[in-house]
């Protein structure tokens, strides 16, 4: 299987873990050198004094390649700014502060844009339900006792200072539980925004252009080209494509993988933190070699399970996320061998018929999660192609 420089050396050193007992006064001994707390701090500041500090270079980080893609529409942007002025208690944004008064957002990106939009007068209020007068109007065109009303109003925020952690990746851990349970927003975020969020870097950016791939859009019926119908479909919204990506890369190490499959792919984002460009480069060309591959001897329904049993009424006519990563990792382990498999095509696409005749079960093991169901499909698939190569 092909790696990436930093991929061979990623698992060396292995997560730290407490000792399974302590006695109290050990126990009290950690928490007096302050391990595993987080310092926090609540402010709270007048909506126009916020959304003028906003303008201040450096002063909040709202990058859009790492947060949350849009959620709210103007509606839900307006009864925001309905709930400020009939004073309705709003969530307080989550900040990390990077550096002294130079912060990043960790949940409110949807109120801080929204709070920025109405004070450039980009947002035109729209279905309000307690003031249907202010319909269409910007902050400028409002009444001027309406405008003082909103203007006395604040927003509030948590700031998470600093961490104390024996590595890296507990920090992060860290980080990553406040973050969890501090999150009151108003739309859930789904795991991997919350991925997007904390771990974002080169690699975080190789994951949203591969999503991208029009192959890989298309395969999971994702309108990449269409603006409108994209911000509807339910993959991109939650981020699920990005996700579809990492499962790829992690799960080429599937022999590594424990516990739980969302707290793997957490793990392998935060060891990705240490990509090189060189890295970077490497893992965008496996993924691109491997797709290509695929859809070469597929074509369109490359990760449709209807392609091999058409009749089947229990399949959807979709791509399915188990058979996906079946594909990719197994194809993934073979690359050495591309001429081969594509001379070979019609064996791999009869092999794969077979496969479906006599391991369906196991190859889609319903959306199965454990190591042994991660490990048989993937074993499975891979099995298969080792065959049609050295025929």
């Amino acid at each position: 299987m092909p790696l990436a420089p930093a991929e061979k050396k990623m698992w060396e050193t292995p997560p730290q873990k407490d000792p399974k007992k302590m006695s109290d006064d050990e126990i009290n001994a950690k928490y007096e050198k302050r391990e595993r707390r987080i310092l926090t701090e609540m402010n709270r500041e007048k909506l126009p004094s916020f959304a003028d500090a906003l303008k201040k270079p450096g002063y909040m980080e709202i990058r859009p390649f790492f947060q949350r893609r849009p959620r709210w529409n103007k509606k839900m942007q307006s009864r925001l700014i309905e709930s400020f002025l009939i004073n309705i208690p709003v969530p307080p944004i989550i900040l990390y502060e990077k550096e002294y008064n130079s912060y990043e957002v960790m949940d409110g990106q949807q109120r801080i844009t929204t709070i920025q939009d109405f004070y450039d007068n980009k947002l035109e209020l729209t279905d309000l339900e307690l003031w249907p007068e202010l319909e269409g109007r910007t902050y400028n065109q409002l009444p001027p006792k309406i405008k003082a009303g909103i203007d006395r109003r604040s927003i509030s925020s948590i700031v998470l200072i600093t961490e104390s952690a024996p590595n890296q990746e507990e920090a992060l851990y860290l980080k990553q539980l406040a973050f969890e349970r501090l999150n009151t927003g108003g739309v859930d975020l789904s795991r991997q925004e919350v991925r997007n969020c904390l771990y974002y870097g080169d690699f975080n950016k190789l994951l949203l252009e591969l999503a991208k791939n029009p192959i890989f859009a298309r395969s999971w019926g994702i309108p990449i080209d269409d603006k409108e119908a994209l911000e509807k479909n339910s993959l991109y919204k939650k981020m699920e494509d990005v996700e579809l990506v990492l499962r790829f890369f992690a799960l080429r190490h599937f022999h590594k993988f424990h516990g739980k499959l969302e707290e793997f792919l957490d793990k392998y984002m935060i060891k990705s933190l240490m990509f090189s460009e060189e890295d970077i480069a490497v893992l965008r060309n496996i993924f691109l070699k491997t797709i290509y591959i695929v859809h070469l001897i597929y074509g369109e329904n490359l990760f449709n399970p209807k392609l091999f049993e058409p009749k089947n009424i229990t399949f959807k006519d979709q791509a399915y996320k188990t058979y996906y990563e079946a594909v990719m990792v197994g194809f993934s382990n073979h690359l050495e061998s591309e001429d081969v498999l594509i001379d070979r095509k019609q064996k791999v696409i009869e092999a794969t018929q077979k496969l479906f005749e006599e391991d369906k079960d196991r190859l889609l093991t319903g959306g199965g999660k454990t190591k042994a169901d991660i490990q048989k499909r993937l074993r499975l698939f891979d099995d298969m192609l080792a065959q049609v190569i050295n025929e």
